[in-house]
């Protein structure tokens, strides 16, 4: 009986599985499907930009165009002379590949086994690389210092703690203006009561609206707009959100758990997995949230850089490998054509946005983070 055999590398079996990659990868990342949005009106906290996905080129630049701050020319007064001069900030964030391979086994590994592994592969390498762009967001939004001691202290992570960035994006560490402690002003001074609190939810939501734009040249940390609505996102590793929870006590915690649900956007991805909404503050938690072991004076207190969120806080780009597509599979036989080898590859770029010097859309909520097992 004819039928249709899809050979090791097949033109029809790349792209459809390059697609497919695509697809599954994007449902299943966490900031993808809650926090990404594409183009220049996108009111998300990561910005996707696909200039690149059909121009050649391993660069985008971006501007911030700054606030006019000029007094006004009253009367008669003359303003010839008088008139500002329109002020840019820039950023640019590069791509470059980034590869990761399954071996399917030999000939008689496929054939003692009724799964197909092609869809297999899929599958595991989709998990694998939602797993790797949620990380690296964690990372380049949080800014760590890398290091065996002083980096982050997520033992599950694909990166190692003293990784230090990717294409050519360097890690930032967030500038004074956009960095807040649970308790204490800096590191060295949070100790183990710094936990998080509605009142420190409250402070940051009020430092957010008050902090930037006008005259000062200090990029405005701008709110995200659902429905009409402005909100802020706090994602909260999950040891921090237990103690915010335990904070609030039982009423106080139905109060925020029920202000998000009556919210006018609820609706939106932002507000989906949500915990609630304080301070139009919508809650989350994520335990890929970076944790750190060497707080304090002592240098012995736990700790988590949770972030606190608006628009842009981070920017991710693509670029084709030629397909058109954000992925690339490719399938090819070692041992003498006896083991199929899958790689799958993507070229990308991921940072946080910054202007003249300053975070832009993010800041960091260093608390304490003890396990409560």
């Amino acid at each position: 009986m004819p039928r249709t055999i899809i050979g090791l590398n097949d033109a029809k079996a790349v792209k459809r599985y390059s697609a497919f990659l695509a697809v599954d990868t994007a449902k299943i990342s966490y900031w993808s499907k809650r926090f990404m949005g594409a183009g220049e009106t996108a009111s998300t906290p990561i910005q996707m930009l696909t200039q690149l996905e059909s121009e050649a080129g391993e660069q985008i630049s971006f501007d911030l165009s700054m606030q006019m701050k000029m007094q006004p020319v009253e009367g008669d007064d003359t303003l010839r002379g008088q008139e500002e001069d329109l002020k840019f900030y820039t950023d640019q964030v590069y791509i470059d590949q980034m590869r990761g391979g399954v071996n399917t086994g030999g000939r008689m590994t496929r054939k003692r086994t009724v799964h197909n592994l092609r869809n297999i592969a899929r599958r595991r390498q989709s998990e694998w690389w939602a797993r790797l762009f949620d990380e690296l967001f964690f990372i380049y939004l949080s800014g760590p210092t890398p290091g065996a001691t002083t980096g982050f202290q997520n033992p599950g992570y694909l990166f190692r703690n003293t990784y230090t960035g990717f294409a050519n994006n360097s890690l930032q560490a967030p500038d004074s203006n956009h960095i807040m402690y649970g308790d204490g002003t800096s590191k060295a001074t949070l100790t183990s009561a710094g936990k998080m609190t509605r009142n420190l939810v409250e402070r940051a939501s009020t430092k957010a609206e008050t902090m930037g734009g006008g005259t000062e040249e200090l990029p405005q940390l701008q709110p995200i707009m659902i429905e009409g609505e402005e909100h802020f996102v706090l994602l909260m590793h999950t040891y921090v959100a237990y103690d915010l929870r335990i904070e609030s006590g039982a009423g106080g915690w139905l109060e925020i758990q029920k202000a998000a649900a009556t919210s006018e956007g609820r609706n939106n991805p932002i507000f989906k997995g949500g915990l609630g909404m304080l301070a139009n503050v919508v809650l989350h938690k994520h335990k890929n949230v970076l944790r750190f072991t060497d707080y304090g004076a002592g240098a012995n207190v736990a700790a988590a850089r949770n972030l606190f969120l608006g628009e842009q806080a981070g920017v991710c780009a693509f670029g084709s490998p030629g397909t058109n597509l954000r992925f690339d599979w490719n399938e090819e036989t070692e041992d003498r054509g006896n083991q199929v080898v899958i790689t799958t590859s993507s070229i990308f770029g991921v940072k946080k946005t910054r202007f003249n010097s300053q975070d832009y859309g993010v800041m960091a909520m260093d608390t304490a983070a003890a396990d409560p097992g």
